[in-house]
């Protein structure tokens, strides 16, 4: 069951209550029947231990690009057929 915090508008004092999702929110507080609001608090959600990270991120690693060595090999090679059939080209 949730912790809801409320603070009163009339004598200020905060207070927790123990509510379902699905109850209404509290509309007088417990010391002096004034009216409350509710307020925001921080979670206290945390992801410990081997489950998700492990099974669902932890072994995918994105797609590599190729290494530069071999984007380098490809390259020189590719201009050197270029060249060589710009060479045959202007010889006839």
């Amino acid at each position: 069951m949730p912790i809801y915090e409320y603070r009163c508008k009339k004598c200020g004092k905060q207070f927790e209550a123990f509510q379902g999702i699905s109850e209404p929110d509290l509309k007088t507080c417990k010391f002096c029947r004034g009216k409350v609001q509710k307020m925001m608090s921080l979670s206290s959600f945390s992801l410990k231990g081997t489950g998700w990270y492990a099974t669902d991120y932890k072994g995918k690693t994105p797609q590599a690009a190729k290494p530069k060595s071999a984007e380098t090999a490809e390259s020189s090679s590719a201009s050197s057929d270029a060249s060589a059939t710009v060479k045959g080209v202007g010889d006839d």
